[in-house]
């Protein structure tokens, strides 16, 4: 059976009720072939979604060739009235590629989006189509066809639906999720020379026709690190799993604060699937020796009579250990339950927030992380907060429930597909406009694919509070400023 969605266009209808103002994915680029389409109705620069009039058609949901299990069906998702388009004068065009897929005999222009849709990670990837669905109401037209098609979240899943993609005559695909379906259905892409906007944040899947969308630790370490070192701190130490996401960002944390002028002081991986932390939250701190430091001087104490030493005696009872830690600031490179397992011992073993400032890494972008003390008042990198919180608010709305973390991504993803179709010619989803270096901006703030396939954030710095983290540094408006 034929796993795939077609969401493509048909007459529009009236919606049920009216929906919240969308962000509009904003194209900060003068994209090149714009030269060839000074008349046309799509020209220049994008500030919203496409202008609505009483002859416009909008995309709905109908079924893939063979009807789909129930498990994949998708609800029409009301388009809000966008804001108008903006015509400006467009540099030269670049060389065009050579290598294209051509469109369907419809005329239709087809992306086609792979996700896990069953498996472990299916109610991720089924958020993440809603996610595309709400991009497809505001920004595609009626040519455009969104093909889905099921990963199974494995390997070979997405190699099969990349080939299924291929073969329906898709232009570009988006997706996969995850970094072995990336590996899967990369060589099916490039064969057929279609260009993929994969959702990995695993930096080694891209290059060669492959761009990642992820959210790549390394640029989260380079900026908390980077303002942590303009704050006056000096010495860092990081704390960080054992795994392949642990070893990136120890990676990463090494080349900044050496990049930064900074000094490492200390370096740990802990198991990821161990069920305690105190043993390495205890070498961490330097326990033993700052505890026998402490009782130590106690006995020195004990024996003397004179008041100044009673009274230090006494000082010395309220504390666990004594001597400073060799560390300013300590990187935890974790998320969810285990960040709060690990940060939960730190005071425990001494490591004082007061005295160390905790740093973190995207994974601490999650609501409720203040509920830990230990974190409270920590710095971590993350996209800007206020595109994303109108971007959840539109689909709690629609959906009635909180998108997961990623679903900006497929949100993203897929409205800058849709704009890349509306341009004129056949070669819409070329890598030098995919990674044109002005960047776009979306639900996660500016973003641009570099030639490597990598991409880059503009990311602000937040700071953890009880009920939630506030922006302490802004993240940049354009690539020009983050550059300067």
């Amino acid at each position: 059976m034929d796993r795939s969605l077609m969401l493509n266009a048909l007459p529009r209808r009236n919606p049920l009720r009216a929906p919240g103002p969308v962000l509009a994915l904003l194209v900060l680029v003068l994209l090149p072939t714009m030269v060839a389409c000074q008349s046309s109705s799509f020209d220049g620069l994008i500030q919203g979604s496409k202008s609505a009039s009483p002859t416009d058609s909008r995309p709905v949901v109908s079924g893939p060739r063979t009807p789909p299990p129930p498990t994949y069906a998708v609800n029409p998702v009301p388009r809000p009235a966008p804001p108008p388009l903006t015509q400006v004068d467009p540099p030269q065009p670049a060389e065009p590629e050579t290598t294209v897929v051509s469109g369907a005999d419809d005329g239709s222009i087809r992306v086609a989006l792979l996700l896990p849709l069953t498996g472990p990670n299916g109610p991720v990837g089924k958020a993440l189509l809603n996610a595309a669905q709400m991009a497809l109401f505001s920004f595609a037209d009626e040519k455009f066809r969104l093909l889905t098609h099921d990963t199974r979240g494995t390997p070979e899943g997405a190699a099969e639906a990349a080939q299924l993609a291929v073969g329906d005559g898709a232009q570009l695909i988006l997706g996969p999720l995850l970094s072995s379906s990336v590996q899967g259905a990369a060589p099916v892409a490039r064969a057929a020379g279609v260009r993929v906007i994969a959702f990995s944040s695993d930096r080694s899947v891209a290059g060669d026709g492959v761009f990642t969308l992820g959210f790549l630790p390394r640029a989260q370490v380079d900026r908390v690190i980077g303002f942590a070192r303009g704050r006056g701190v000096q010495r860092f130490a990081a704390l960080a799993p054992d795994n392949p996401y642990g070893r990136t960002v120890l990676d990463a944390f090494r080349a900044a604060v050496i990049g930064a002028g900074g000094e490492i002081a200390r370096v740990e991986l802990y198991n990821p699937d161990a069920a305690d932390f105190s043993a390495v939250v205890r070498d961490m701190a330097d326990y033993e020796f700052r505890r026998a430091t402490l009782l130590e001087q106690r006995k020195e104490l004990e024996g003397k009579e004179d008041e100044v030493s009673k009274a230090a005696l006494a000082r010395l009872e309220t504390l666990q250990t004594m001597g400073d830690l060799p560390y300013d600031a300590l990187l935890v490179a974790d998320g969810g339950k285990r960040l709060q397992a690990v940060a939960a011992l730190l005071p425990f073993y001494d490591i004082d927030p007061k005295k160390v400032r905790m740093l973190g890494t995207g994974q601490w972008d999650e609501p409720g992380i203040g509920a830990e003390p230990a974190l409270v008042g920590g710095w971590y990198a993350a996209p800007p907060p206020g595109p994303r919180a109108a971007f959840e608010k539109e689909y709690s709305d629609t959906y009635g429930d909180m998108p997961p973390r990623l679903a900006t991504i497929a949100y993203d993803a897929t409205a800058l597909a849709a704009v890349l179709a509306q341009l004129p010619g056949p070669d819409r989803f070329t890598s030098d406009l995919i990674a044109n270096a002005n960047g776009f901006a979306g639900r996660d703030g500016i973003f641009r694919f570099l030639p490597g396939g990598t991409s880059e954030r503009g990311l602000a710095v937040l700071q953890v509070r009880q009920r939630d983290a506030v922006v302490i540094d802004r993240a940049p408006a354009t690539f020009q400023a983050l550059s300067n």
